[in-house]
This record gives C-alpha cells, sequence and structure tokens, in this order.
C-alpha cells in the first residue's frame, strides 16, 4: 500500500517536472529576447536590400529584433552620438573617421560600394554627357548661370553623404560652394531623401547626382538619364560602424557586432552581391583588403 503509494507520487513528481521544463522551453526562457537598433542609409533601405539582409539575420540570430532608422549619413552619425542606436551603416568616409576621432565609434568595416551617378534629363540641356564629374558640374554650373530657367540642379541639402560628395565636387571645380554655389538661382536644395529628390528632379527636369542603387530602384517611375556613371571621385563606399560602449554603456555591443559579423560573412555578402532590380545589381560586396575610397 505504501509502496504503491510512493510510486504514484514519484511519477506525478516526474508530470510536474516534465511540464515545467516544457513550459521551459516554449516560452523562450533559455534566451532573452534583444533589439538591436541600426542608423541606416536611405539607400539601404528604399532599395529594399535592408529587408533581406535583416530578415536573414533574424532567421540567424532569432533572439534579436533588428530595428533601423533610415536617414542621410549625417543624421544618422548625430543618432550615434546621442547613443539612440546601437550600430551606424553610412557613405562619407571624412565624417565616419571623425566620428571615430571623436570616440563615438569603436572601429570601421567596409562592407560594400557602388558608385555615385550624375543623373538629369535626356535632352541634356548643358551637355555633359562624357565628361567628368568635376567638368559636369563645371559646365552645369556655367549653362545655369547663363540660362538659369534651362538648367537647374538639385541638392539634397541634408548632410547626408550623397550631398556631402556633391559638395566635395562642386569645391573640386575651383568654387567655393559655400559663397559661389549654393546662393545660386540654379541650385535649389530639397532638404529630402534621395528618392524624393529624384523625383522633384523628375518634374524640374533638372540634374541631381544620386546613389546608383536609389537611382535604379526608381529608374523605372523616373525619366532622368544616368550621364556620368564611372570615376574614382563617384565611387561611393559603405560602412559599418558600432558605437563605442565606453562612450554609452547601454548599447547593446554584442548584437553590433554579430550583424557586423553577418554583414562581412560569406551569407551576408551573397545577399548584396545578388540583389537586383529588373536585373541590375545594385551593390557590390566588398571582399577586398585596401580601402578603395578617395
Amino acid at each position: 500500500m505504501n509502496r504503491g503509494k510512493t510510486i504514484s507520487e514519484i511519477l506525478g513528481i516526474l508530470i510536474v517536472v516534465i511540464i515545467a521544463i516544457s513550459i521551459i522551453g516554449f516560452s523562450g526562457i533559455s534566451e532573452e529576447k534583444q533589439t538591436l537598433k541600426i542608423a541606416t542609409t536611405t539607400s539601404l533601405e528604399d532599395t529594399g536590400v535592408l529587408k533581406e539582409l535583416t530578415d536573414a539575420f533574424e532567421k540567424k540570430y532569432p533572439n534579436i529584433h533588428v530595428q533601423t532608422i533610415a536617414s542621410g549619413t549625417g543624421q544618422g552619425l548625430e543618432y550615434g552620438k546621442k547613443g539612440d542606436v546601437d550600430l551606424v551603416m553610412v557613405h562619407s568616409k571624412k565624417q565616419e573617421l571623425a566620428f571615430i576621432e571623436e570616440g563615438y565609434g569603436s572601429n570601421r568595416t567596409i562592407f560594400a560600394y557602388n558608385f555615385f551617378y550624375v543623373v538629369g534629363p535626356e535632352n541634356d540641356p548643358a551637355n555633359i554627357k562624357g565628361m567628368t564629374a568635376t567638368e559636369a558640374f563645371e559646365k552645369i554650373m556655367s549653362s545655369g548661370e547663363s540660362n538659369p530657367d534651362a538648367v537647374q540642379f538639385l541638392s539634397r541639402g541634408d548632410k547626408s553623404g550623397t550631398n556631402t560628395r556633391e559638395i566635395t565636387i562642386w569645391n573640386s571645380t575651383g568654387r567655393d560652394y559655400t559663397t559661389s554655389i549654393r546662393d545660386q538661382p540654379w541650385y535649389i536644395e530639397t532638404g529630402k531623401g534621395m528618392g524624393d529628390t529624384l523625383i522633384i528632379a523628375n518634374e524640374k527636369s533638372a540634374y541631381t547626382l544620386s546613389d546608383s542603387a536609389t537611382y535604379l530602384s526608381f529608374k523605372g517611375n523616373i525619366t532622368l538619364t544616368a550621364l556620368i556613371t564611372e570615376g574614382t571621385d563617384l565611387l561611393n563606399v559603405y560602412s559599418l560602424i558600432p558605437i563605442n560602449p565606453d562612450k554609452f554603456s547601454h548599447v547593446n555591443s554584442d548584437a553590433a557586432n554579430k550583424w557586423i559579423e553577418f554583414m562581412t560573412s560569406k551569407e551576408g555578402q551573397e545577399i548584396l552581391g545578388k540583389y537586383n532590380v529588373d536585373g541590375q545589381k545594385l551593390f557590390n560586396p566588398y571582399l577586398g583588403t585596401e580601402d578603395p575610397e578617395i
């Protein structure tokens, strides 16, 4: 009688233990859910490639939820300076190095590249096709000064990586951007992202500088033509910078480093290399060992 009761008690305890283990297993208590906050350039988000990368990453790390904020490089770095994100994905080397030098970023890892395009109306009123970017900007400037109604240039004007490169090219013409370009009637700042700037430039039949990925993604909805697509001054390099935990102790450095490892892994690089719009590749995976940026 006592023996039977003891066996029943043992079985009851075992059942309770099995149920408890099952509940723990299904509830995911063993692996706490984390959030990885990333400030990203608009080109990575607008083209759709970031969603594919995020989906693959979250499949690999189901306990990490990726949360992205899309903006220009300048604004993205500002998020980093405030500790609002764990990592930034940007494309303006000069700003990136300053960000790290000031102690906000831990390091810089290149993961992809493409090119900036000088785009404009198909009839090319300034006749820039075949020129270098600097020559084209000089011609747009002189044509705009002669006839501002026929030749206009639209700028993002938002301190993004694209805007920063645009200013660099203007300064390479020998004219000071701030005093000789920005206040001209043929030069218009949109204060918007790349997609919106392309749409407005299309409506105004104006020239603009665009990253190739966003232009190719919008190509089916606009009539602007890519007039200049090559040259070292148009090389566009994308980098990853984790926020320095010594500056902000709350940042999720572990998840940020996992993202960097994933983005530079064979899987991440293949997603970047294979991603395309209508058969046109938008990004080149960076597999080299040297920084190709000017």
